[in-house]
């Protein structure tokens, strides 16, 4: 089955390069597709001259638009998301990820991380649903089309869509990978305020998906 990773990307210059440049020495992945999600920065620029496919929204639509962006620019099988701002990512992740949906007849994987850092670690302890790197056979792409989702609320609709889909879903720990938090992109207060606002669009989306599927 062809597999295309999709990066949704705003202001990622500082990681995005190493995440792409890693993923272009897996012969597996047939398609890298970065969406630049009004970027004001070089994010575009270095997708660019690491040779992936760049798409670059002329303003920021959120981490629903980008990814859907993305997914509706491939007719591959198999979607691998994967955040732009990965610290330590490895092949052995990406293969991971992977392998239980191309080989075992799974839905779609959801990444946990482990032994990255305190912070990150506890957050996905907390709400491992909420992880942004996932394996998702394009048919679940399709079904979601449906539910409205919006910005930050695509993980926990995927969610929603696998238990009421009664989908495969496999958890796969991702030891030793992390990610850089918003409070240190921003600052302490933009990005306290950034995940306040991200917290609250996951709340409404439990709200809303629940209404309409329970």
């Amino acid at each position: 089955m062809p597999v295309a990773v999709v990066i949704p990307a705003y202001n990622e210059e500082k990681t995005v390069g190493n995440i792409l440049q890693l993923l272009k020495s897996i012969e597996f992945i047939d398609e890298i597709i970065l969406v630049s999600d009004g970027s004001t920065d070089n994010t575009a620029s270095i997708g660019k001259s690491c040779g992936v496919r760049v798409i670059e929204l002329t303003q920021n639509s959120g981490k629903v638009g980008a990814v859907l962006h993305g997914v509706k620019s491939t007719d591959a099988d198999v979607i691998l998301l994967l955040d732009a701002d990965l610290i330590g990512l490895k092949k052995e992740h990406v293969y991971n990820l992977l392998r239980p949906v191309l080989e075992e007849g799974v839905d779609m994987t959801v990444g946990i991380f482990r032994n990255g850092r305190g912070a990150t670690d506890l957050a996905q302890k907390i709400a491992p649903f909420l992880s942004g790197q996932r394996a998702i056979k394009r048919r679940v792409f399709d079904k979601l089309d449906g539910y409205g989702v919006k910005d930050y609320g695509l993980e926990m609709a995927l969610t929603i869509l696998a238990k009421k889909e009664n989908l495969k879903v496999q958890p796969v720990i991702l030891k030793d990978l992390t990610h850089v938090m918003k409070e240190e992109k921003r600052g302490l207060i933009m990005g306290g305020l950034a995940r306040m606002k991200m917290y609250w669009d996951i709340l409404s989306c439990i709200l809303k998906l629940r209404l309409e599927v329970f």
